[in-house]
């Protein structure tokens, strides 16, 4: 219930703000304008407090505000997808418009052959899946790119002549300082391969969409009865796209530690970018 007035207050701003609220504000300003009385003002504010105090509290007002938010959110969405898109070279801009292509023609398609209006959702999630195509590109070129900086032989000489270190320690204070620093060394060399795992997976991903949009337009082109296309398990792509999506969160979450770390103590060539801050 405490949150209840801020909530409110997001439709009552809404209201104020439509053109219907301002354009019938003007038109009392002018009325009163012209006969030079202010009845029209004050019942301009009479309306207007009623407006507020109801138009905004209607469910079909509000249903209108979350669907205008939501198209906004949406076509936010979109243009940063279209700018995502734009900064990938040319070879994987096709592959993305390609699918983009693939997409439209299986939908063009099941209306053809099936002599259906309407596309099922099932196949209306194909959208969603090329979205996820575009996103998980977007990863993998970035890591493929990490991946030609990482100076890992540098990560492997410090992790050696830590290990030295720690044999040739005079006192256990020195020892314990070296045995954290080849700790840390040692976690880095595992998220490098954990990252290069993680290359090898979306590549296979981004493989698997592209296959499941084929094997769709196969049986759409081949099969007319929308039962038969209805049937390919669209959930289990879903779901593979949701796990491979878990484990870049959690290979991300190491990365960020670990060079968080590294910008701590001055190791700036163990970065992912390898290059130390500007002075």
């Amino acid at each position: 219930m405490a949150q209840l007035p801020k909530f409110d207050l997001k439709y009552l701003k809404e209201a104020f703000k439509e053109p219907i609220n301002f354009w019938g504000m003007a038109g009392f300003a002018v009325a009163a304008a012209y006969v030079q009385d202010i009845t029209p003002l004050v019942a301009a504010l009479a309306a207007e407090g009623v407006y507020l105090a109801t138009v905004p509290a209607t469910s079909f007002y509000r249903r209108l505000v979350d669907r205008r938010e939501k198209q906004r959110m949406n076509k936010l969405r979109d243009q940063h997808r279209e700018a995502q898109i734009k900064g990938f070279d040319p070879r994987e801009r096709e592959a993305v418009e390609y699918l983009r292509w693939m997409k439209n023609q299986i939908y063009s398609n099941y209306r053809k052959f099936t002599g259906t209006k309407d596309i099922p959702s099932n196949i209306q999630s194909l959208d969603s899946r090329w979205e996820d195509f575009v996103d998980l590109l977007d990863v993998y070129r970035r890591r493929k790119h990490h991946l030609r900086s990482i100076n890992r032989q540098a990560v492997q000489n410090q992790l050696v002549q830590a290990e030295r270190a720690i044999q040739g320690s005079r006192d256990d204070r020195e020892k314990r300082v070296q045995q954290a620093n080849a700790e840390i060394l040692k976690r880095r060399v595992a998220a490098f391969n954990d990252i290069e795992r993680s290359v090898k997976l979306v590549e296979g991903q981004l493989q698997s969409i592209e296959n499941f949009f084929g094997l769709v337009n196969d049986q759409v082109v081949t099969l007319p009865t929308p039962e038969r296309v209805s049937s390919l398990d669209f959930e289990q792509l879903s779901d593979s796209i949701a796990l491979t999506k878990q484990m870049l969160e959690e290979t991300s979450d190491t990365f960020a530690a670990l060079d968080t770390h590294n910008r701590e103590i001055g190791n700036y060539e163990l970065l992912l970018s390898n290059t130390a801050p500007s002075k």
